[in-house]
């Protein structure tokens, strides 16, 4: 096998904008040679771009088709792991739009799935390739920042009006989304939190339903987390504030990173801060530090964890954001959603049973009016959305 056969399982805004970036060339290992959508009128428009590609109603139709080697899920939240556990028990690799889930033991259900069929399970957060985060990353994880002190996170950029939560039905509902701002916006940083500085031993947080817009979850988030080692960590996001920010700040015992306006700024001091601490005579003294400044162009960072995919499943390459790595982001978000409903810490890993019973009576007292109009973007639209904004 030269070429992944994939199919695409939902053919919205994303499934479309992934199959424009394969069309293009931009995928040389990948080829489409399926599409499943409940809608009709989806499957026409995609059909006209890829009139190669077999066409299913749904997407247990085309995993039994026997087309694909492998399929990208791109549905709405709650069906990710059912149509991924489905596929694992076909015998096909899969690629997950994020969240992996809404809450965490269904993830642990996909990776166990994964993990008996033999396959490869990928998550699609494209933004740990943008060289800026990589780049972090890599400082933290080689010690040259130190012993972890703090990280802070404001990204209040995700500046939402109210016709986009108007936009539709399942938008901003427990029903429909699993959540607000948690669940649609921040995985991806949320994701980043903890590749770059690891998973807090427990959090407290404080999610605030609808405090600027007409809906019934959280639109308003600030999570505090603390690690094994005493360090911290403050997670600030909203919808609702313009101009927003997104600065992150991490800091350790060799100096800082600060991460903003599309740079990474370093400070690095030429002791640790602990020893100057404890040796230095004058109480008054400022470290004497190196500065060092990495920018970098952002690519398109879907095409690069597709092309990854297809490396893994053809190569054995090691996948960018395997299938377990969604539990963790999950994690955070599904124990800040318990603090705030217990007005109480939440450890890690989160009580799987609260969450979930929670859950389910928001879930069942929710009244949705709201009606759906087609909302379509191009595939530059859909890039351009999900880049990083500084």
């Amino acid at each position: 096998m030269d070429k992944v056969r994939l199919g695409i399982i939902g053919m919205g805004n994303m499934g479309s904008g992934h199959l424009d970036s394969i069309i293009k060339g931009e995928c040389p290992r990948i080829e489409v040679t399926a599409m499943a959508d409940t809608d009709e009128k989806k499957l026409e428009r995609a059909h006209e771009k890829l009139p190669s590609a077999a066409l299913f109603s749904s997407a247990e139709e085309l995993m039994e088709s026997g087309c694909v080697d492998a399929v990208l899920i791109a549905v709405p939240h709650y069906d990710h792991p059912k149509l991924a556990i489905e596929a694992f028990s076909h015998g096909l690799h899969v690629m997950t739009e994020k969240p992996a889930g809404v809450y965490t033991r269904q993830v642990r259900e996909m990776n166990d799935a994964a993990e008996k069929a033999g396959v490869k399970f990928a998550i699609m957060f494209n933004q740990r390739t943008n060289p800026i985060y990589a780049r972090a990353r890599e400082i933290v994880a080689s010690g040259q920042l130190g012993e972890m002190k703090r990280l802070v996170w404001i990204v209040t950029n995700w500046y939402r009006t109210q016709s986009y939560y108007d936009s539709g039905s399942w938008r901003a509902t427990w029903n429909g989304e699993g959540g607000g701002v948690l669940l649609n916006q921040a995985p991806h940083n949320l994701d980043l939190w903890q590749w770059i500085f690891g998973m807090p031993k427990r959090i407290r947080a404080f999610c605030t339903v609808g405090k600027y817009h007409n809906i019934g979850v959280e639109d308003d988030v600030t999570i505090y987390g603390e690690y094994e080692n005493g360090a911290t960590a403050v997670f600030i996001t909203t919808t609702g504030e313009a101009p927003g920010s997104n600065r992150l700040e991490i800091s350790g015992t060799l100096g800082k990173l600060v991460l903003e306006d599309g740079k990474l700024k370093w400070w690095r001091l030429k002791e640790d801060e602990r020893i100057t601490c404890a040796t230095c005579k004058n109480g008054f003294v400022w470290p004497e530090t190196e500065y060092e400044e990495f920018t970098a162009e952002e690519p398109d960072g879907h095409p690069i964890l597709l092309n990854n995919f297809a490396d893994a499943i053809l190569d054995g390459a090691k996948l960018t954001a395997e299938g377990w790595e969604g539990l963790n982001s999950l994690s955070i978000s599904n124990a800040a959603y318990v603090s705030s409903w217990t007005d109480d810490w939440a450890e890690l890993p989160v009580a799987e049973d609260v969450f979930e019973q929670h859950l389910a009576k928001l879930c069942s007292q929710e009244k949705v009016t709201k009606q759906p109009p087609l909302i379509s973007e191009s595939a530059e639209q859909l890039s351009e959305r999900w880049k990083v904004h500084w």
